[in-house]
């Protein structure tokens, strides 16, 4: 049976696509990004066990799976203290579960009056494809759950390819666009970002795209050194996508990113305020800054 590997999961979201979400995060990311706030998500556990001895309540061990080391994660008994994390070499996470489509089903199921919809997210959710094909299609042939609607939020580095495969049970994408200039993007991301406008303009076209998102980092971004290329970008879009605006923080980031100067309310409204000028409609700005 196809399953994912599962970092976490969350029964109720307001802030990850339209209405009250499940959202499920998932393992494993393709871009190592300056600015990560999810650092832990990036790269699957190497099952090391290194992690095992800071667990103060136990709820790591050490077991043998097919003759080899496999680290288990008992979830009731942990305590979130997330000792694991700063103890491996890798800075990435034991505490992921398998989940197979059928799993999935369960516990949508057992929230379903309470959402509207079903958002997969990472790491970078579409590295595992397979399982949100079958599950979206599973969601799409249940009368009982065809009325949720299926998202992916995704850093938009899949290929034209893989989206034309989810695309008959996708309801919509929400897209990062970390930066500009290829270079900058590189430079931030490890990866170019060709793929990524090449996502955002097929999704549009197809009416799948619902929100593409700026990260403002002040002094790092180049949105605004190219901010008259970066508007024109936006408005040929579907007019109805959103444009997140995001600010950056220093929350759950490492290295040299701890450095960079945070996003300020003023930043962002002088970002905002560039946009308008060029006539970029739909803007979301944050509620919080923090």
């Amino acid at each position: 049976m196809i399953s994912a590997t599962v970092s976490k999961i969350l029964n109720y979201s307001c802030v990850d696509g339209p209405g009250n979400r499940m959202v499920l995060f998932l393992q494993g990311c393709n871009y190592r990004c300056k600015n990560c706030h999810n650092p832990q998500t990036i790269d699957m556990c190497n099952q090391c066990g290194d992690c095992v001895p800071s667990c103060p309540t136990q709820s790591l061990q050490l077991t043998t799976q097919n003759n080899k080391p496999f680290v288990t994660w008992n979830m009731s008994s942990c305590t979130e203290c997330d000792g694991c994390l700063s103890a491996c070499n890798k800075q990435s996470t034991p505490k992921t579960q398998q989940l197979t489509v059928a799993d999935t089903l369960t516990l949508i199921r057992d929230n379903l009056f309470f959402i509207n919809g079903i958002t997969v997210t990472g790491g970078e959710a579409t590295l595992q494809l397979p399982y949100i094909i079958a599950l979206f299609k599973a969601i799409k042939s249940d009368a009982t759950l065809q009325h949720l609607s299926c998202m992916i939020d995704s850093n938009g580095s899949l290929s034209i390819t893989g989206w034309q495969m989810v695309l008959p049970y996708l309801d919509g994408a929400m897209i990062d666009l970390k930066a500009w200039n290829n270079s900058t993007h590189r430079w931030l991301t490890g990866r170019d970002n060709d793929r990524v406008l090449a996502t955002i303009d097929w999704l549009s076209q197809h009416q799948k795209l619902y929100e593409v998102r700026l990260l403002q980092i002040p002094g790092i971004t180049d949105y605004e050194q190219y901010i008259d290329a970066v508007a024109a970008y936006l408005i040929a879009l579907d007019s109805s996508v959103r444009i997140k605006l995001n600010a950056f923080q220093h929350h759950g980031v490492t290295g040299e990113s701890l450095n960079w100067t945070t996003c300020k309310k003023e930043d962002i409204e002088t970002f905002a305020a560039l946009l308008t000028e060029r006539n970029v409609t739909n803007l979301i700005l944050p509620s919080v800054y923090v």
